[in-house]
């Protein structure tokens, strides 16, 4: 299917028909969609979950049309400084930006406005599903680039498990997000030739063996698989012996 026709599906779903046919969103080309794509993309995959939430808070989304909001109240969270960004979803790389495009010569010579503008190895890594979910728009920004560690930081933002080390520039996650990152991390290194470091890569294999893939975290994968056409094989090799968290 050309390409620009399958854009002209998915936005006709998105704009008419999306409550009435969930298979809308999961219109493929086996292509990749840009991050701007990707980020229309969500919430028609994410509503089609049991019980979708954010990825490190587990606010509850609340749809409206091809839109969604976190519920901040109902998972008793508290804006640390910036309550505008924290009443948004954002759509959370899981793997950085920076730390599958620093490498590439685009950036190196004007950033990552550049390599979104130049390369299509940026753009398709960027614009990957399966290293996109919803966050509290608050949390996404403080987590910035760093690293995910597993640490006992008091939480910053109310109820919500979720330590940010400015200092150390690191992101303590609850272990809620654990599995859901540990395989976005090891697919993403995988797909795209990311190195990780020795004790990374230990972390993610360890977080990904003590916390399983649910049955939202498989339709997750499968949802992606059948608009994007690939499969995280680190998801889906689970997804038929997983215990519900």
């Amino acid at each position: 299917m050309p390409r620009f026709l399958s854009k002209f599906i998915t936005a006709l779903c998105a704009g008419f028909i999306f409550q009435a046919s969930s298979s809308c969103a999961a219109v493929s080309d086996g292509s990749f969609d840009d991050f701007n794509d990707a980020k229309r993309a969500m919430p028609g995959i994410f509503r089609q979950l049991k019980d979708p939430k954010t990825l490190y808070c587990g606010c509850p989304l609340v749809f409206s049309k091809n839109r969604y909001t976190p519920d901040l109240r109902s998972c008793g969270y508290k804006a640390r400084r910036n309550p505008r960004r924290a009443a948004r979803i954002e759509a959370e790389h899981m793997m950085p930006a920076w730390q599958f495009g620093h490498f590439m010569q685009c950036w190196q010579d004007g950033g990552r406005k550049k390599c979104e503008v130049e390369s299509e190895e940026f753009k398709k890594a960027e614009g990957d599903l399966h290293n996109l979910y919803p966050a509290v728009g608050e949390v996404n920004g403080d987590r910035s680039n760093y690293r995910y560690t597993q640490g006992n930081g008091s939480p910053m933002y109310g109820k919500c498990e979720m330590h940010i080390n400015f200092q150390d520039r690191s992101a303590e996650i609850p272990q809620r997000a654990r599995g859901i990152a540990a395989r976005a991390m090891l697919y993403m290194s995988e797909t795209y030739k990311v190195q990780l470091s020795k004790n990374q890569r230990k972390l993610y294999e360890v977080w990904d063996e003590i916390y399983p893939p649910d049955a939202d975290e498989c339709l997750w994968n499968s949802l992606i698989k059948k608009r994007q056409g690939t499969d995280n094989r680190f998801i889906s090799s689970k997804c038929g012996i997983s215990k519900p968290r």
